[in-house]
């Protein structure tokens, strides 16, 4: 499948801004399933300086300066890529136990090793009561696809989306108490859920096509910027991607952006701004299917 993706982040500022430096992962990633046939970003004002790098976990990382006074600041992303993957059906797999201990002997440290997922990060603590909920999907001996399918569909089914629960800020073990969030916080409960049990879990951040209601016209900007979880499996089923807000294993209706350890690593615009307190968001996607 080829989709068309479109991304426009907007800000306006109560006063005009005399400054600001931005950080840009924008470019959906290549590899497991996908292709990137495309990409390139606008950005009004225009930047007086534009670095580009790729930064450990392999995301193309944009670093932009604009140094003229402005009240508004308009990014806006497209990419084509073409998508093409088989989640596996056959819920037969190495005990979890086994991957635990295959993770843990791990000998690179490159950012596919599954022992770079294996522990804390700065959004995602090892919390005890997120463990002991996980682990109640993992009796011993049990595959470690089954047991993922199991914790994905208990959060689905337990705990309520609701956007105005959470901000990015929200602590993890409030998220867990309350039993309320969005697809972030889903995302990082199975995260340090996995964790807790000393299996690789990773971030991705992403894009899901949504197909509206039947005989209802396709909104613009309708689509939405998403995250779901990749849980190493073994070396020979490798990176399986689950997601908990829609208990689905991920096919071909979701779009790969970035990969990190939780949301601090693949924030798709962050930076500093200097001038206005005040400023509103706003943040559009389109994901049309090209073929």
């Amino acid at each position: 499948m080829i989709y068309d993706i479109r991304h426009v982040t907007t800000y306006e500022y109560e006063s005009p801004v005399s400054f600001a430096r931005c950080t840009l992962r924008l470019e959906p990633k290549a590899g497991n399933g996908q292709e990137l046939i495309s990409h390139k970003v606008e950005i009004r004002p225009r930047p007086s300086e534009r670095h580009v790098r790729r930064d450990f976990f392999g995301t193309l990382t944009e670093s932009v300066v604009i140094d003229a006074a402005h009240r508004n600041l308009r990014i806006d992303s497209r990419s084509r890529v073409s998508v093409s993957r088989q989640p596996p059906r056959d819920s037969a797999s190495p005990p979890w136990e086994s991957i635990r201990d295959i993770a843990f002997e791990a000998t690179s440290l490159g950012p596919s090793s599954p022992v770079g997922y294996v522990f804390a990060s700065p959004l995602v603590p090892v919390l005890r009561p997120v463990s002991a909920y996980a682990a109640e999907s993992f009796a011993p001996g049990v595959g470690i696809l089954a047991g993922a399918v199991d914790l994905m569909h208990r959060i689905r089914t337990e705990f309520r989306y609701d956007s105005k629960a959470t901000v990015i800020s929200t602590p993890l073990n409030e998220v867990f108490d309350k039993r309320h969030g969005v697809c972030q916080d889903f995302a990082h409960v199975m995260i340090a859920g996995l964790r807790g049990l000393g299996l690789p879990a990773a971030y991705v951040s992403g894009y899901l096509r949504t197909i509206p209601p039947p005989g209802q016209p396709r909104l613009q900007g309708a689509d939405a910027t998403h995250a779901w979880v990749s849980l190493w499996c073994g070396a020979e089923l490798g990176w399986i991607d689950f997601d908990p807000t829609n208990d689905l294993l991920v096919a071909n209706d979701h779009i790969v952006l970035t990969v990190g350890r939780d949301f601090s690593d693949v924030s798709p615009i962050d930076g500093i701004i200097v001038g206005s307190p005040k400023q509103k968001l706003g943040v559009a996607v389109d994901v049309l299917l090209v073929e």
